[in-house]
């Protein structure tokens, strides 16, 4: 069955006047930040704040990563509507624990307020990743490169998360999709989505995030059955646990040719370090 999709991407970024240093007054862009409340059969669930750019995406992939829909077969509709900034959802079947998921909440480090619904941080024990994805020094790079080079609003605007999915292919890999939000995790939902709708299968791909990698983020990629995570930014204890605990290969502070490997050791394939110059006597 294939899901009814409006397609209702909003526009990224506004221009407005400022004045600067000097008091000279400029036009510049800033991120088009709104609200969108999600309703999933008629029943209000959450209200996103997002950019709006793939909203149906966004939405489906938030219900797949609180597991408040299993299967997207569940999933007859979705419709958004900016003129009430809500998107309603509509299932062949609601899930039977959903009031009792709804009625269990934690709030997470998300930008603003994120929110795991139900026992999530107890069912991860489901997630199982694939025990061949592995990825060596020069695919790294390359996808710092790719990312680096990716024209991007935060290099026109900034205030907003970046988040990518890329193949794990050497040489040729390249980025599937990148997308930015006012928060990484909606950024990751609407990965999440994109996968879901079109069938992406995460075991050889490689998710980046410019956000830091807390238990939240930690989950949601293992959830994508992604098994490797790359990061412009730090780890939380919590998030560094829970990748041990799932044999997620975790990134960390990755700029350039520079980066940390949290976790996941067996699943990177290092290059040794060059050999340096003999000091002169």
């Amino acid at each position: 069955m294939t899901v009814r999709l409006t397609q209702a991407s909003a526009p990224l970024m506004r221009s407005i006047a400022v004045r600067d240093e000097f008091g000279a007054e400029r036009e510049v862009a800033i991120p088009a930040e709104r609200a969108l409340t999600v309703f999933v059969d008629k029943r209000e669930i959450v209200t996103l704040m997002t950019l709006g750019g793939a909203p149906e995406a966004l939405a489906i992939g938030y219900l797949r990563n609180q597991r408040l829909v299993e299967r997207l077969e569940d999933i007859a509709a979705v419709q958004v509507d900016w003129e009430t900034d809500s998107v309603a959802v509509t299932t062949t079947r609601s899930a039977d624990d959903l009031d009792e998921r709804m009625g269990r909440r934690t709030v997470t480090t998300g930008c603003g307020q994120g929110t795991m619904f139900g026992d999530l941080l107890e069912e991860i024990d489901r997630v199982s990743l694939p025990a061949e994805g592995r990825l060596d020094e020069a695919t790294l790079h390359g996808l710092l490169d790719a990312v680096r080079h990716h024209e991007t609003i935060y290099k026109q605007a900034g205030a907003v998360h970046g988040c990518a999915l890329a193949t794990n292919a050497g040489d040729t890999s390249a980025i599937l999709m990148f997308v930015e939000d006012v928060g990484r995790h909606n950024a990751i939902d609407t990965i999440a989505g994109w996968m879901w709708l079109h069938g992406v299968d995460g075991a050889d791909k490689i998710f980046y995030t410019t956000g830091r990698l807390t238990s939240e983020m930690v989950i949601k990629s293992a959830q994508m059955g992604v098994p490797i995570v790359v990061s412009r930014s730090g780890i939380t204890q919590m998030g560094y646990e829970l990748a041990r605990q799932l044999g997620l290969a975790l990134f960390g502070r990755a700029t350039n040719r520079h980066f940390l490997c949290y976790t996941g050791f067996e699943r990177f394939e290092a290059q040794p370090e060059p050999a340096r110059p003999a000091a002169k006597e």
